[in-house]
């Protein structure tokens, strides 16, 4: 995870992320992406990290919500971020803290995966 400035596009930021879990590429194949990361990106990641970056477009007679595949998933952490109220608005100065709160708020839901009550095997 990397949390950068306004100012940094998202396709620059793939590009540090990429470049800095490229080491896992075993882990990391194929990499899904919205249409926000079309372009030259496709052809650094195939390039640089012998990665396939698979862009996962909305089709255009699609209306209204429909749910895209590997895409919800995206949008379901976002969805377990907001919860947190840290982290609803911008409130962090320094892009250190910001990502130190989404570390903070991703460890409260997992603790709260693990110590739920589970059905016994039986």
């Amino acid at each position: 995870m990397t949390v950068t400035a306004a100012d940094v596009g998202d396709r620059t930021a793939a590009q540090v992320l990429l470049a800095r879990v490229a080491d896992a590429r075993h882990r990391l194949e194929p990499v899904w992406a919205d249409g926000g990361y079309t372009g030259s990106l496709v052809e650094h990641c195939l390039a640089a990290f012998a990665l396939v970056l698979a862009i996962v477009k909305r089709s255009d007679d699609m209306r209204g919500f429909v749910v895209l595949p590997k895409r919800w998933i995206v949008e379901r952490l976002f969805a377990h971020l907001m919860q947190s109220r840290r982290l609803v608005r911008d409130f962090e100065r320094r892009t250190t803290s910001a990502e130190a709160m989404v570390y903070w708020s991703m460890t409260g839901l997992m603790t709260r995966r693990l110590a739920r009550q589970r059905p016994s095997r039986a």
